[in-house]
């Protein structure tokens, strides 16, 4: 079902605030968690299809299904280990000099998950050289284009959706790459009108669309129409982690921290929720605000040994936010921003920029939203910081 295809290709967007690299087992036998009583169905579905592919690992449908289901169970819950299980489950295959399609664009999503890029790109052209009408090669081709800046080419490849993919799907796809290219309003508004017109599109697409309409509102200036959208989404899904992670946003920028505790207490297993949570705490004086801060500053520490910088964007937000370390929180924005180029590297990079008064920041900053035509009511602050101190 192209729901599931849609958040694979979201997968880059989660795991950019996920905090962690993927931890691949061993082996297929080796025990991965132990998980309680009472599992949740998808928890549940998962543990049968991973006892189904260890007595069957050779089995190329069973294991693409299995790593899909960890994609996107990753996705939901902003949990990387799951995409070293997707991983894990693709073995057989991931190391040859030609591996099946399917595996392929498996690859390339989680490639894309720990920032290999053009390592992604290549898997995709692969595909697309052997069939031009993979929709969701096209689709992970236009994330991966988009994250990277490269809009023109992500037009072209939600382009390429025409016929191969649902009205919803296409939409939202052209949407979000005009929504950060000078186009916003009326990328909202075409993807505001169709989202609305397709009553009958899966709930996991649904929630993915209004996911992307409440940033593109909040973007816009229009908080109360972020709310409505974040609302409804959460009425969909109220556990997916990168919609939380979003309406907390949303949220902060609105004074509403307490909000935001009561939202994230019990959710702070994905680092970009803890972090979220954390700041809260600090924005309300509770008494929890100290040990949050360590537990992240220790999930960070760990990241850094094992050489994992795909929590870069997030670190850079911790070191502002919580420690108040503005030439550390510099640094890393534009160590981030030499990879990723979402709004939400944007935003780090002119907070931090203008915190730290580092006219290169500044200048990344003024040269993209000059070159992108972006549009971004939440960088307003930052802006007007950026023009008196630099």
């Amino acid at each position: 079902m192209f729901g599931k295809f849609v958040l694979l290709s979201c997968c880059a967007c989660v795991l950019g605030i996920a905090g962690a690299a993927p931890h691949v087992p061993a082996s297929g036998a080796q025990v991965l968690e132990r998980l309680p009583g009472g599992l949740a169905p998808a928890r549940r579905e998962l543990q049968g299809l991973r006892a189904a592919l260890g007595a069957r690992p050779q089995d190329l449908g069973l294991a693409t299904t299995v790593a899909r289901r960890y994609i996107e169970q990753s996705r939901r819950d902003g949990d990387p280990r799951y995409l070293g299980y997707a991983e894990a489950a693709l073995a057989p295959w991931w190391s040859q000099p030609q591996p099946p399609s399917e595996v392929l664009v498996l690859r390339a999503t989680l490639r894309q998950s720990t920032h290999q890029f053009g390592a992604a790109l290549a898997d995709l052209d692969t595909v697309l050289r052997r069939d031009s009408g993979n929709s969701q090669a096209w689709l992970t081709r236009a994330t991966v284009q988009t994250i990277t800046g490269d809009f023109r080419s992500a037009h072209a490849s939600c382009m390429r959706l025409y016929s191969r993919a649902p009205e919803l799907v296409v939409q939202a796809c052209l949407s979000s790459v005009g929504s950060v290219s000078g186009q916003a309003d009326a990328s909202y508004e075409r993807l505001r009108q169709t989202y609305a017109a397709r009553a009958d599109a899966p709930p996991e697409l649904r929630t993915w669309v209004a996911t992307l309409l409440g940033e593109m509102a909040a973007r816009l200036g229009r908080p109360n129409a972020a709310q409505a959208h974040f609302r409804d989404a959460l009425a969909l899904d109220p556990l997916d982690s990168y919609l939380l992670g979003a309406y907390a946003d949303l949220l902060l920028d609105r004074g509403r921290a307490r909000e935001v505790v009561a939202l994230l207490k019990d959710k702070t297993a994905a680092d970009a929720l803890l972090l979220r949570y954390a700041i809260a705490l600090k924005a309300v004086g509770a008494p929890g605000a100290a040990q949050a801060s360590a537990d992240l500053a220790a999930r960070f520490d760990a990241a850094m040994r094992r050489r994992d910088t795909v929590h870069q964007r997030e670190q850079a937000r911790y070191e502002l936010a919580l420690r108040g370390d503005a030439s550390a929180a510099v640094r890393l924005a534009k160590l981030n921003w030499a990879v990723q180029k979402e709004p939400a590297d944007l935003r780090i990079l002119a907070q931090a920029a203008a915190a730290s008064r580092d006219p290169q920041a500044a200048a990344l900053v003024r040269d993209w939203l000059a070159g992108s035509r972006v549009e971004d009511a939440t960088l307003a602050s930052a802006l007007a910081q950026i023009g008196d101190r630099t």
